[in-house]
């Protein structure tokens, strides 16, 4: 079954901090507190993965706030989604402003001048592998303080926070995360421009495939 709550926080960043290192193999997490009604939210980014063999992969890039209506400009606090297109939820495979686009059209690759259009309508955004701390560096650059923030995810169970933040289908068989699959659930960390565009973080674990069916899990 997918996570048991799938929302989205609004609300002002506060600062930001990273989990320091250490020998135990821990999951290594950049760590946001964000000001909201209910208080002080702590959203854990997942930036590592406690098994060696397991890599965390990103991308950043920016939207334009009208591709993420209806959440674009949400009031501020946490907001149960709905698991559906449209709804505001996110799906890295199926959203339009998320998804990357087909890998060949008109039934093969397309001549490179039509390549070129659609390179510049939706440009590629491929998957960046690398350390936590080439992760964070990623990241950190759109933290700013005091910007207004959208943080996708699940809600603890307990107290003011979000984890979850990144893609949350396509584990494998057998994995321990296998039950929390599910379409229209991924999380993402988006900081709002002074201009009004968003800046947007989204990560998934090496291990996760695509494509996924309509429960989440791989094809």
């Amino acid at each position: 079954m997918p996570l048991e709550n799938y929302g989205v926080l609004s609300g002002t960043l506060h600062r930001h901090f990273r989990d320091r290192p250490d020998d135990q193999g821990r999951w290594f997490h950049v760590h946001l507190e964000v000001d909201a009604p209910a208080g002080l939210y702590e959203c854990a980014i997942d930036v590592d993965s406690k098994h060696s063999a397991v890599g965390v992969q990103w991308k950043v890039f920016t939207l334009h706030a009208s591709v993420l209506d209806p959440v674009a400009s949400p009031a501020p606090g946490y907001h149960d989604l709905a698991r559906t297109s449209g709804s505001g939820a996110l799906d890295y495979l199926r959203h339009p402003a998320l998804a990357d686009r087909p890998g060949c059209l008109l039934g093969g690759h397309p001549p490179r001048w039509f390549q070129r259009i659609l390179d510049r309508l939706n440009p590629p955004r491929p998957w960046v592998s690398g350390s936590y701390l080439e992760a964070s560096a990623a990241l950190e650059p759109i933290l700013v303080v005091g910007r207004p923030v959208l943080v996708f995810g699940e809600p603890f169970d307990e107290g003011l926070g979000m984890h979850n933040v990144h893609q949350n289908q396509g584990d494998p068989y057998g994995s321990q995360w296998w039950p929390d699959n599910g379409t229209w659930q991924d999380g993402a960390t988006l900081t709002r421009r002074p201009d009004g565009l968003f800046d947007v973080f989204l990560s998934k674990f090496s291990t996760q495939e695509e494509p996924t069916d309509d429960n989440g899990h791989p094809v």
